[in-house]
């Protein structure tokens, strides 16, 4: 039997649960609701949230921050055909998401927090600070109109 990269690792052998409730469309467990993928990257000075959001309006989309955890929340509506269409196969996500993601909240200036989206991805940036941020802050999301 050839061994996996990560056969010797502790922690990817306690992931067998997870795996085991994760499903090819992206839901977990009992699959209600659906969930954008979503990176955590950190830079010298941020730390930066990408989601992937296709197909979602920017209308559609809150970005809030209140001690430490950022919370990405929104909808995406179901693709409606003309009334004589019948639908054979639904294969994307729809309906309401959120998606919460822990920050080290003494390092982070959630405040300062900016967000922009473009082709189908939100890109949202937390500066790194000093001082706790304590209350709700809601972050702008703007449509990067760029190149």
């Amino acid at each position: 039997m050839k061994r996996g990269m990560l056969d010797g690792w502790p922690a990817a052998r306690n992931t067998s649960s997870w795996w085991d409730g994760a499903r090819a469309d992206g839901e977990q467990g009992d699959g209600t609701g659906w969930r954008p993928a979503v990176d955590v990257s950190e830079r010298w000075d941020a730390y930066v949230v990408t989601v992937e959001i296709p197909g979602i309006s920017i209308g559609d989309v809150a970005v809030t921050m209140a001690d430490g955890v950022l919370t990405i929340q929104g909808s995406r509506h179901a693709a409606r055909g003309a009334a004589s269409e019948k639908t054979h196969r639904s294969e994307r996500g729809q309906g309401v998401f959120e998606r919460r993601v822990t920050l080290p909240s003494s390092h982070v200036q959630a405040d300062e927090a900016r967000a922009s989206a473009k082709d189908g991805v939100l890109e949202i940036l937390v500066p790194k600070g000093t001082g706790a941020q304590v209350g709700l802050v809601r972050v702008r999301v703007s449509q990067d109109g760029g190149s």
